[in-house]
């Protein structure tokens, strides 16, 4: 596995100097504290938003957003995780929204699962807040297996959107990986996502940039 000074060393050429490679670093990564104290309705409004983004284009999305807040009760936990059939026949059919079923039916179900993790963890923010730097797959195994429709994939983009320290497996961040030796192909298994984080553990303590850093790192030292 190619030590990281090697990979930086080559973004910092592809992009014509380290100062021009850092003013590309991954901006809004919050602390622990900060993302304590979010409220849940905007962890469930940043989740709803990946979800919608997934296969679809990610402006449009955004530029109904206002609607999505308002169709959904501003993603109050509560109100959601009680949406009723005779809600969802009424949001089916909310052109303020993108009316795919499956992923309006997304809202109540993980509103019901921050209740849930809520309970076993103090609080879904203090979960994410406080969950190690060094098992970010074992986050987004924890969401995936309790969420409704978030891939790791949506995860990864939902926890980047909401500030958690985290990396995101793009295209190019996965070539860089498979060229530095860490994989051979789409890192899709447990064993293959285990050498990911493995390989990030070691960058993080050579490099002391964080998780979020080392993936911008990645990315650009190949596109």
């Amino acid at each position: 596995m190619q030590k990281f000074s090697v990979i930086y060393q080559r973004a910092i050429e592809r992009k014509g100097g380290e100062e021009q490679l850092i003013a590309l670093f991954p901006t809004g990564i919050k602390t622990a504290a900060e993302l304590s104290a979010i409220p849940h309705d905007r962890y469930l409004a940043e989740m709803t938003k990946a979800i919608f983004k997934a296969g679809f284009i990610w402006k449009i999305i955004d530029h109904k957003w206002a609607g999505f807040e308002e169709a959904f009760w501003h993603f109050n936990i509560a109100r959601c995780s009680m949406t009723s059939p005779e809600d969802l026949e009424s949001l089916y059919q909310d052109t303020r929204i993108i009316r795919n079923s499956q992923k309006i039916d997304t809202v109540y179900r993980n509103a019901a699962m921050i209740l849930a993790l809520s309970e076993q963890y103090d609080s879904f923010a203090s979960l994410i807040a406080n969950w190690p730097d060094d098992d970010f797959i074992g986050l987004l195994d924890l969401l995936h297996k309790n969420g409704s429709r978030l891939g790791k994939k949506t995860c990864q983009y939902f926890l980047r959107f909401i500030g958690k320290d985290g990396f995101v497996l793009a295209q190019d961040g996965i070539a860089a990986l498979i060229n530095a030796g860490v994989i051979t192909t789409i890192p899709n298994s447990k064993r293959d996502l285990k050498l990911v984080q493995h390989a990030y553990n070691i960058w993080r303590d050579e490099s002391g940039l964080a998780n979020a850093q080392i993936s911008r790192v990645l990315s650009l030292s190949i596109g």
